[in-house]
């Protein structure tokens, strides 16, 4: 693979570079996805610049509105959100966009392109204020009908995650990383300053088949399911065998806690509770895109009890629990919530 010389003699290859390179390994392969994936990577330095001035800047704080979800809106959410939809529908090759922070579909009434994006533009806003890893995540289907009907605009939206052509998140942190996945394999970019550019510093990501972190907000326990609970008490036993007990490790930040399972193994969880038995999380926006890069990094991904790409979407907001990570931990979850999927 070409790539650019460092002052030192090292090659390196940035971010468009490989994304060009690699072209011919998508079955779409016309430049469109090539085009639209360079656009993330631009808006996402845009916001990464954001987020490192956060502190010296009017940018801190809340907008003073609520999103779809009756959540607080910050102001670098609302940034992010602008940033995304402006590289988004500039370079034609998307024609529908669709945001956390916003309660319906986005028309790019301008273009014609053959892709649908769904993000959310800044995962675990409630941390900026504490200067803590925050994220953007983001999910790219091929749009099947050019119909200018708003309900079958919506329906272009509704489709399962397994048929996702392209996923991956932006994490905000002591470095700045783009990992993405095109259905082949998973690489990771950092982000050099100096220059500006992605540079690959993570190619073809694998997850450990086994981990020894698990990470949940173990703070809701009285609310879990008895089988969410009795795999708890599984995760802290001590057994060499199977390299118990995990260590617990908790963010916060979806981006983030999802980003070191990829790196280190073992499982994340943000399961149904007594107080919200649909989960949290939302399916299109956070759940779909993580499912397709772990599983195309050799993990799994799954709401307790079945695949989570095999969900078929009722609503665009739809929330669903997530248990991801490395694959036995992962079936090994859906093994207690099946013997324990009460309340109790």
């Amino acid at each position: 693979m070409s790539g650019m010389e460092t002052s030192e003699g090292r090659q390196v290859v940035t971010l468009e570079q490989f994304i060009i390179e690699r072209q011919a390994d998508f079955e779409f392969a016309s430049g469109e996805l090539s085009h639209l994936l360079r656009d993330v990577g631009l808006a996402s330095r845009i916001i990464n610049r954001e987020v490192n001035k956060a502190g010296l800047v009017d940018i801190l704080g809340i907008t003073g509105k609520e999103n779809v979800h009756g959540e607080e809106v910050k102001k670098l959410d609302a940034f992010a959100h602008q940033e995304l939809i402006n590289a988004l529908s500039r370079g034609g090759e998307c024609s529908i966009l669709a945001s956390e922070e916003h309660d319906d579909i986005i028309p790019v009434t301008s273009a014609t392109g053959k892709y649908v994006v769904l993000f959310d533009p800044l995962d675990g806003s409630s941390n900026i204020d504490v200067n803590v890893t925050i994220g953007t995540i983001f999910s790219v289907y091929r749009r099947t009908n050019t119909s200018k009907d708003i309900g079958d605009l919506r329906e272009e939206v509704l489709k399962p995650g397994n048929q996702q052509v392209a996923a991956g998140y932006v994490v905000y942190g002591s470095s700045t990383m783009l990992v993405y996945t095109t259905g082949n394999g998973v690489n990771g970019f950092t982000l050099d300053p100096s220059i500006g550019e992605f540079l690959l510093s993570h190619p073809d990501m694998r997850i450990p088949e086994r981990g020894k972190y698990y990470s949940t907000n173990q703070g809701y326990y009285h609310l879990f399911q008895d089988g969410m609970k009795q795999f708890l008490a599984h995760l802290q036993e001590e057994d060499k065998a199977t390299g118990r007990p995990y260590s617990l490790r908790y963010i916060g930040t979806l981006v983030a806690d999802v980003h070191r399972t990829l790196l280190y193994g073992g499982i994340f969880m943000y399961p149904a509770t007594r107080k919200a038995p649909d989960g949290k999380l939302r399916l299109m926006y956070e759940c779909n895109p993580m499912a397709y890069l772990i599983e195309q990094a050799g993990g799994k991904a799954s709401d307790g009890f079945g695949r989570i790409m095999d969900i078929k979407p009722t609503e665009l907001h739809q929330r669903v629990p997530l248990f991801i990570g490395s694959a036995g931990a992962v079936d090994t979850a859906e093994s207690f919530l099946k013997k324990g999927p009460e309340f109790s």
